[in-house]
């Protein structure tokens, strides 16, 4: 994805809330056909006086939208509104034309798959998916079809007929991924979906993430892992405390904290003489010695300036490099820049 325009768009945040009869959004909300959007306008949830999210305006179109914030910012919170799991303490959520106070329309249209486990006692994977399939009203046949297409999809043929408690973690979350999918639905809510995959795994389930938005699909994803909204996302919101700070594409919000350092960790076998290279160029901000001397971290301002640099070093020093990764994917550093005056507020 190769943006010719940023449509990064942000919104004022307020640090705190002490009602749930907070003013609305100035940031207006355009005139959509709401059956082909999902819609949030001046969505606010308060636990009593605690703020869940304040004042949210959103459109999410057909794609992969990602939240993305820290534990606590308000992405599950926003998730259960879109849901019909909680009821907003003011605003109104349309998905497709439907509000979630239509639960039977609703589940029709949507598929969702949280991040905490809930199976059945003794119950198998192919049971498990078709028990919701004959919730939904489907004959048998078509329950046993649709429950078997869904198992293929995630890779887990081969184990269906196995009790879910065998399963390890990742096998239980494709499980749950199955079961959203398995009624074809045109959204899917899916709250974590990647933690306890492998590598492998997580990369099947992003081919499919991609294949499923490519049809048409709209997936709202929460992740605070950096590189997989980078890998998967067509848009991206990004929360902070209730609010929402900025809201666009990946490449948008990647411009607007693209001055922002980039902190890498290289593993390798003569740190001090790397580090001392590195030096020598301007878009190197910092470099430290790891604390066992077996690695160097570097903050940079041009990472792709950076990766050619690193490479030229490596060879010309004859070094033995273990390992190349960023350190900062967690987005905490992200809202450091956006929310905070060093960085300037969005």
């Amino acid at each position: 994805m190769t943006p010719t325009t940023t449509t990064l768009t942000t919104q004022s945040s307020s640090p705190t809330a002490s009602s749930p009869t907070a003013t609305a959004s100035t940031l207006p909300v355009a005139p959509v056909s709401s059956d082909k959007m999902i819609v949030f306008e001046d969505v606010s949830k308060f636990y009593g006086e605690i703020l869940g999210v304040n004042r949210v305006n959103l459109q999410i179109a057909p794609g992969i939208t990602s939240l993305v914030g820290p534990n606590g910012s308000g992405k599950t919170t926003l998730m259960n509104l879109m849901t019909g799991l909680l009821k907003p303490t003011q605003g109104r959520i349309s998905v497709l034309g439907t509000s979630p106070e239509e639960p039977e329309a609703m589940f029709q249209k949507l598929g969702y798959c949280s991040q905490f486990d809930s199976f059945p006692r003794g119950a198998t994977a192919r049971e498990f998916i078709e028990f919701y399939l004959h919730v939904h009203g489907y004959t048998k046949q078509e329950t046993a079809e649709l429950a078997h297409a869904a198992l293929e999809r995630v890779s887990l043929v081969e184990a269906a007929d196995r009790k879910i408690s065998s399963f390890s973690k990742g096998m239980r979350q494709r499980v749950r991924l199955a079961q959203s999918i398995a009624h074809n639905p045109s959204v899917l809510v899916l709250d974590e979906p990647l933690n306890g995959l492998d590598p492998m795994a997580r990369a099947e389930i992003i081919r499919l993430f991609r294949s499923l938005a490519d049809a048409g699909m709209y997936l709202i994803i929460s992740s605070h892992i950096l590189h997989e909204v980078d890998m998967m996302s067509d848009n991206v919101v990004l929360i902070h405390n209730g609010y929402v700070v900025a809201e666009g594409e990946v490449h948008g919000v990647r411009d607007e904290i693209e001055e922002h350092p980039i902190q890498i960790l290289i593993r390798c076998d003569r740190p001090q003489i790397l580090a001392a290279r590195l030096f020598e160029h301007e878009h190197t901000v910092e470099a430290r010695i790891h604390d066992d001397r077996n690695g160097l971290f570097v903050k940079t301002r041009r990472p792709d300036d950076f990766y050619l640099l690193l490479n030229k070093v490596i060879t010309e020093q004859n070094l033995h490099v273990e390992s190349v990764a960023p350190v900062d994917d967690d987005l905490n550093a992200v809202y450091q820049y956006l929310i905070t005056s060093d960085g300037g507020q969005a």
